[in-house]
């Protein structure tokens, strides 16, 4: 196991991917302020083939095609624009959505004939003093062709939220601690993690009270726009393509600490009392590192079970992790800790890397050809070679999906 590669990007990593598992790296990251974004495409060694700067929300948005264009998402003097970046570094095609004033690109997937996108109110940061004299737009998911024609837009509704575990204290309540009485958001935002999903005919897109921490997914038909349903408000946490589909929910926080399955028709079919960074493989099974807010750890890498049940791998020291990637024998490799693990199909964990590092952004794992893994920490890229197959298949985010960035299961 060796560290062949490590190299440093202009600002912290936000997206690391390839249109092929051979290389090179297309990185999305800051610039020298939250409002620029830089995309490098570098190659496994960190040799530079281009570099080019864009302007920013202070939420830089990206997602690689298959054909190896890289489409950007940034705010030009005619709204927003979606640009796509050619593999040389020229520019390719770009369009520029419909939509209303003030609002900004949450978050957006890329369909074989369009774009999926969620939109939000843009930033204060953005806005400036308009932020005072402008009504903040409610948010929405829409869907356009690859020309930005809008084919329908789905107002989404947060309405008052409520968790048993948040509480308040004020006059109001005599200075006692109680449970917080349901409040309407401020602001609304995309959700921090795997905010906006497509599988097959479904989309989970998750919006959340950006003071508060609670949100909610809302399901809708890719075809129509039509809301098929939505979880009820609860802490937000991680999610993932379970199959055709199918979607899992995670939340953590304020004592919840749980993960969801829901099948096509917006119902829940199954739960975990486990969250974290899950893999699904092309079988339907479902592991992965667990992320609960509590240190000492008491994390483990975890199998979720069709009986709701939870079969124990290796026990994980720290908290802060990378979204893990699975080979085609079954053996996941993610980072936590400072260190690169491995837990094989039989769950047994091995160390493959150590190094004194305590970063606490960090990017996904890819494992690409002959072994190959880049994992980005803050603002570097380190790329590692292990003894690991090809990356696995399977809806999660196996497959063409993890190298590429874009979460689409067709």
């Amino acid at each position: 196991m060796t560290l062949s590669s490590r190299f440093t990007l202009p600002g912290q990593v936000r997206a690391v991917a390839a249109a092929d598992p051979s290389g090179p790296l297309t990185v999305t990251s800051y610039g020298a302020d939250p409002l620029t974004t830089v995309i490098t495409r570098v190659d496994l060694s960190g040799k530079v083939a281009w570099q080019r700067s864009y302007p920013g929300t202070g939420r830089p948005q990206s997602r690689l095609s298959t054909d190896g264009i890289l489409w950007v998402a940034y705010p030009d003097s005619g709204g927003r624009l979606l640009e796509g970046v050619l593999p040389d570094g020229s520019t390719g095609p770009s369009t520029r959505p419909e939509r209303h004033l003030d609002e900004e690109v949450g978050a957006f997937v890329l369909l074989d004939d369009g774009f999926v996108i969620s939109w939000v109110s843009a930033s204060r940061l953005v806005r400036g003093e308009r932020s005072r004299s402008t009504s903040v737009p409610e948010p929405r998911v829409a869907r356009y062709t690859r020309e930005g024609e809008c084919l329908w837009s789905t107002p989404i509704v947060l309405g008052a939220v409520s968790f048993p575990g948040v509480v308040e204290m004020g006059d109001w309540t005599g200075w006692e601690i109680q449970p917080r009485r349901p409040w309407v958001p401020e602001e609304i935002g995309v959700d921090h993690w795997e905010p906006l999903l497509v599988s097959a005919d479904r989309i989970a897109a998750s919006f959340t009270d950006t003071r508060g921490g609670i949100g909610r997914t809302f399901f809708l038909n890719l075809e129509s726009g039509e809301t098929i349903s939505a979880t009820s408000p609860a802490p937000t946490g991680r999610k993932a393509i379970a199959g055709p589909g199918q979607f899992l929910i995670g939340s953590q926080g304020y004592g919840a600490f749980m993960t969801s399955l829901y099948g096509r028709d917006g119902a829940e079919t199954a739960s975990w009392a486990s969250q974290g960074a899950m893999l699904v493989d092309r079988n339907g099974s479902v592991s992965g590192p667990e992320l609960e807010n509590h240190l000492p750890s008491r994390s483990r890498f975890r199998r979720l079970t069709p009986d709701n049940t939870l079969v124990d791998g290796p026990a994980l020291t720290g908290y802060y992790t990378s979204h893990p990637a699975m080979d085609c024998e079954g053996t996941t490799v993610f980072w936590r800790d400072g260190k690169l693990l491995a837990v094989d199909a039989d769950l047994a964990g091995h160390e493959l890397f150590a190094m004194d590092d305590s970063r606490t952004v960090i990017g996904r794992a890819l494992l690409l050809s002959e072994g190959s893994v880049a994992v980005s920490l803050d603002n570097e890229v380190l790329v590692f070679r292990a003894p690991l197959g090809p990356l696995a298949e399977g809806p999660w985010p196996c497959g063409e999906g993890n190298l590429q960035g874009n979460p689409l299961l067709s």
